[in-house]
């Protein structure tokens, strides 16, 4: 990394009440399971004197510029180069205070155009968080059968026109031109999705959603990150999670529901088999959403909704 002091342009939502939810944790640890460029750790650190922050990320270059930014907290910050759902094997049972994720995708990986997140820029289609490992976007175009991609692009995306996509995308595979960069994919989906006159968002959103909540099997790790979360807490310790869209959300909310006590199960089964246990508080009993002020300052917020949580 060059001497030239870097740039950070993403604003890390809900700072304020972050930091309301974590202002009885002086002097304890507190980790950032997605640490980004720092944000909310910055401003716990200069809000909790004597607080200690471990930052976990799993994109190299988000670690790197963060640990420069953060530099002056000497040993009260420390970090971790790992995915948020690895916390378990990173941090010692019952040891922690306070736990972070903002499960958004940064303002920094958006932007950047050779990352192929956004359809703005024209990249190879990547869409990996973690550039050292996994599949990427375009791979996973080349491997799955037309089924298995409609499936994907409706239940990550809820992409209601997902079959006639995949057949699409797949007729190209087919042709000798597979899809390999951002402008072939939303230019196809352009050509295949007529955007209507009353549509406020561009054709291609909802499958770029998709394959990057898939590359990067968002969904499925949130789970085991939750109730590793919980064994990690301190008793009184709290978690606050920050999801950017539905599906994120409903599943935190209901395993939030779920540690609470309340019974899943569908309402025929004789009797529960979910295992449902209190071993929470819930904080939140809505989800908590930036202010108008911050939607308006920091479009990209706007989706945001924060849960939280109290171990008993």
């Amino acid at each position: 990394m060059s001497g030239r002091k870097p740039e950070f342009t993403h604003r890390s939502v809900l700072l304020d009440e972050i930091l309301e939810f974590f202002t009885g944790l002086v002097g304890e640890t507190i980790v950032d399971a997605t640490l980004g460029l720092g944000g909310h750790t910055e401003a716990i650190l200069e809000a909790l004197a004597t607080t200690r922050v471990i930052g976990i990320d799993q994109d190299a270059a988000a670690l790197s510029m963060a640990s420069e930014r953060l530099a002056r907290f000497g040993d009260r910050f420390e970090v971790r180069h790992a995915n948020f759902s690895d916390i378990a094997a990173i941090v010692e049972k019952n040891s922690v205070a306070g736990i972070i994720a903002d499960l958004g995708v940064s303002s920094m990986q958006l932007d950047d155009i050779s990352r192929g997140f956004s359809f703005r820029f024209d990249a190879p289609l990547d869409m990996r968080m973690n550039r050292e490992e996994g599949q990427t976007a375009a791979e996973l175009l080349a491997e799955l059968d037309q089924e298995a991609l409609a499936n994907v692009i409706y239940e990550f995306g809820e992409e209601r026109k997902s079959r006639r996509i995949a057949r699409r995308i797949i007729e190209k595979r087919e042709a000798g031109e597979p899809i390999e960069t951002t402008r072939q994919l939303a230019e196809l989906i352009e050509r295949t999705v007529r955007r209507g006159p009353n549509d406020k968002i561009h054709p291609a959103t909802r499958t770029f959603q998709a394959l990057r909540i898939a590359v990067n099997r968002e969904l499925e790790l949130i789970e085991g990150f939750i109730d590793d979360s919980l064994n990690i807490l301190k008793k009184d310790g709290i978690l606050a999670v920050i999801t950017f869209h539905s599906l994120e959300d409903r599943i935190v909310k209901n395993r939030f529901q779920l540690l609470n006590g309340k019974c899943i199960c569908p309402p025929r089964i004789p009797m529960c088999m979910c295992g449902a246990e209190k071993k929470i508080e819930i904080l939140t009993r809505k989800p908590i959403v930036p202010s108008e002020r911050e939607q308006n300052e920091n479009p990209r917020s706007r989706s945001a909704k924060l849960r939280g949580f109290r171990k008993l």
